[in-house]
């Protein structure tokens, strides 16, 4: 699997399992439409319309596509970590039962982690 070239903190969130600090990120208040994309192997993970203003400073999502998240409890042994399927880079974690929206789950998910594709443009091939 052919993977992206990652920016020092790219790789400080996805490999390292960093944090961007909140309200910082590039896609917290982008809601224009099309699919976000993992920023190092180009996987779909999330589509704009399962995206919602959790109002915690990170992009927020109720549903990732199927089969595009894997979660793992964090070594906290309170969050659940979000990774993507295919290449395994941390996306940041999942909550459940805040009632957020009907679908009661909430991925929050770091900006550096995803890379926005709008609606219309062709998805990058995978690596």
């Amino acid at each position: 699997m052919k993977l992206n070239k990652l920016t020092k903190e790219e790789e400080h969130v996805i490999v390292g399992k960093g944090i961007e600090f909140p309200f910082t990120g590039e896609y917290d208040s982008n809601f224009r439409e099309g699919t976000y994309i993992c920023r190092r192997c180009n996987a779909p993970l999330y589509k704009s319309d399962d995206k919602f203003d959790a109002h915690c400073g990170w992009p927020a999502f109720d549903q990732e596509i199927k089969g595009a998240v894997k979660r793992i409890p964090d070594p906290d042994g309170i969050r659940i970590e979000i990774q993507c399927a295919r290449c395994g880079a941390h996306l940041g974690h999942v909550f459940d039962g805040e009632g957020f929206t009907k679908k009661n789950t909430r991925h929050c998910v770091s900006s550096l982690s995803m890379r926005f594709i709008p609606k219309g443009q062709k998805l990058p091939e995978m690596g």
